[in-house]
């Protein structure tokens, strides 16, 4: 039995063949840093955490993807891919600017797609035209950095948007027919359990396709890791065993059709400002799954449509 909408088989129904994202590090910054919303980041943020070692820079798109193909392919030789432009706002610069690294991505042989991570303060009009017209002739996910529903914890974390724009920029993205995704961190100071699967109703009312779910990670060097060292009442770290049925709590109140594409992240140990579990991604994954079937939990189980009143 399937007891959640699991990524890897959502994206080979959509794209009718086995895929593998490739992380790109397109040279974008971020609107948090620069001083056009802010400086300094969100508290918690280094990207080093998810950047691959072939994610650089002073590589173009298309040496970043031909490398990531070189090193999947050993695995996997008759896989396709997905340009997977993650490493800081993908969507912020000219649309002149994006539209050039987003066609050499899809040039690149064996491309299929793209997968485009952002911000919700950064999708003007002028680039969901282009992308809407990018979406009718491949695969388009465009991923939103939410973090939180809470506009007091976004505050809080530096993160330099509200939950009003999330909301606009995801319905705005959605009313184009272009597939939207989600990223969610649980754990983030000063949120309660009950606040947290409160976020499931919340993002269960928005025209999502795929959420991600992240645990607060400690990242050595940036001020949420300072925050913590100096006063830690406000924090509440997971063992894996409280983190997983904190998941299957979220996943049972979550809107049926959406696709889960991950319950963890995995940031190298030697970053870690606290460590870790210690469980790869597909092991975590394997003990929720287990406890799943212990509880006879699935996604929705307690996922309550909104009334006529409330939508």
């Amino acid at each position: 039995m399937q007891r959640y909408n699991e990524f890897g088989i959502w994206l080979k129904s959509q794209l009718g063949v086995k895929s593998q994202k490739i992380s790109l590090n397109a040279g974008f910054t971020c609107p948090n840093r620069d001083g056009r919303v802010g400086t300094g980041g969100c508290t918690y943020c280094n990207n080093q955490t998810f950047n691959p070692d072939y994610c650089v820079t002073d590589k173009s798109v298309a040496q970043q993807l031909e490398e990531g193909k070189a090193f999947f392919s050993r695995k996997y030789p008759d896989i396709k891919y997905l340009a997977y432009f993650q490493a800081y706002t993908n969507t912020y610069d000219s649309v002149e600017n994006l539209r050039l690294k987003y066609e050499e991505a899809l040039q690149v042989s064996d491309v299929v797609g793209l997968v485009i991570g952002t911000r919700p303060d950064c999708m003007s009009e002028a680039l969901l035209d282009y992308l809407s017209e990018v979406n009718r002739r491949t695969f388009l996910l465009v991923e939103y950095g939410v973090e939180s529903v809470y506009d007091a914890t976004l505050k809080r974390i530096n993160r330099g948007h509200t939950l009003a724009q999330t909301v606009d920029a995801i319905t705005r993205t959605a009313a184009r027919g272009i597939r939207v995704g989600a990223h969610v961190i649980l754990g983030l100071p000063g949120e309660s359990q009950s606040g947290m699967l409160h976020e499931a109703s919340v993002l269960s009312s928005l025209p999502l396709t795929t959420l991600k779910l992240h645990q607060l990670q400690l990242i050595k060097g940036t001020r949420m890791a300072d925050e913590y060292f100096a006063d830690s009442s406000d924090f509440h770290l997971f063992s894996a065993d409280e983190y997983i049925d904190l998941v299957i709590d979220f996943v049972e109140r979550l809107r049926p059709d959406i696709v889960l594409e991950r319950f963890v992240s995995q940031s190298p140990s030697s970053l870690l400002a606290v460590q870790g579990w210690g469980l790869k991604n597909h092991e975590f994954v394997d003990k929720v799954r287990r406890r799943m079937n212990e509880r006879n939990a699935f996604q929705g189980r307690l996922f309550t449509p909104p009334s006529v009143s409330e939508s």
